[in-house]
């Protein structure tokens, strides 16, 4: 990597438009290098603010769900030269002037995956998380530490940073096209060897932001625990998966 590495920040959208000019007018342009938006088959205005914002911009011809829109995200955020990807939701719950802070372990050499932690401050409870998400988060939480061998405050968080090489190793194309996609990249990380570190960040909730109701959580903390029993059979040897171990194009470049 070189001594200014390629930042592009990544934005998986759907149904975004009241949020995105705000999430990208505060994303510190002296920092990133390139934004890519991947739209996955949005209803309102994303595209045209995108198109006004002068972003480089995917399109799904439907709604294919967040793990898919990931896929697309990293793969042409690798295609693009980066040395260094951040996802940024597009839905302004996480605060984009922290992205040099959320780089800066990548850049020192210190870890190959950053994520920001909504739990590490403990402030989350105070800034709207609601609390049966809070419980579970940590719970999951504990489980994933047990499982990984690690001690973060958090693996459910949206916001994270990822070294050129981890995309480039993991097999995240045989990954969930829904929202257990964000912890099975993480296991692959585990996997592989990567280093994983996290900082604190805080959080909005607001009716424009992006959340899962009661029922999709409960159903999402099931795929993890499900996923978790494929890692430890695959880490063990008694079954193989192909997540541990190409990707389908289903989308078009906006012209």
């Amino acid at each position: 990597m070189t001594d200014r590495p390629k930042v592009v920040v990544v934005m998986p959208a759907y149904n975004a438009g009241r949020t995105l000019r705000l999430t990208y007018e505060e994303l510190p342009k002296d920092t990133v290098n390139l934004v890519i938006l991947v739209d996955d088959g949005s209803t309102d205005e994303t595209l045209e603010i995108a198109r006004d914002l002068g972003l480089e911009i995917f399109v799904h011809d439907r709604n294919y769900g967040y793990g898919a829109n990931q896929k697309t995200c990293y793969t042409e955020a690798v295609r693009a030269g980066a040395d260094i990807v951040v996802m940024v939701h597009p839905d302004y719950q996480y605060d984009p002037r922290l992205v040099p802070q959320m780089i800066a372990p990548i850049g020192r050499g210190e870890a190959d995956v950053v994520l920001g932690s909504r739990l590490k401050a403990g402030s989350a409870l105070a800034q709207g998380m609601p609390w049966w998400k809070f419980a579970a988060n940590r719970a999951l939480t504990w489980v994933e530490n047990r499982i990984f061998g690690l001690r973060l405050s958090e693996y459910h968080t949206g916001y994270r940073a990822f070294r050129r090489e981890v995309l480039e190793t993991v097999n995240f194309t045989a990954n969930s096209d829904g929202f257990v996609f964000d912890q099975e990249i993480i296991a692959q990380s585990v996997a592989a060897g990567f280093r994983i570190a996290e900082i604190a960040v805080p959080t909005r909730y607001f009716p424009e932001a992006s959340s899962v109701g009661f029922g999709g959580s409960v159903a999402y903390g099931l795929r993890i625990l499900s996923m978790l029993v494929w890692f430890q059979l695959n880490r063990w040897g008694l079954r193989r998966s192909r997540r541990f171990d190409s990707p389908h194009t289903r989308y078009s470049r906006l012209r």
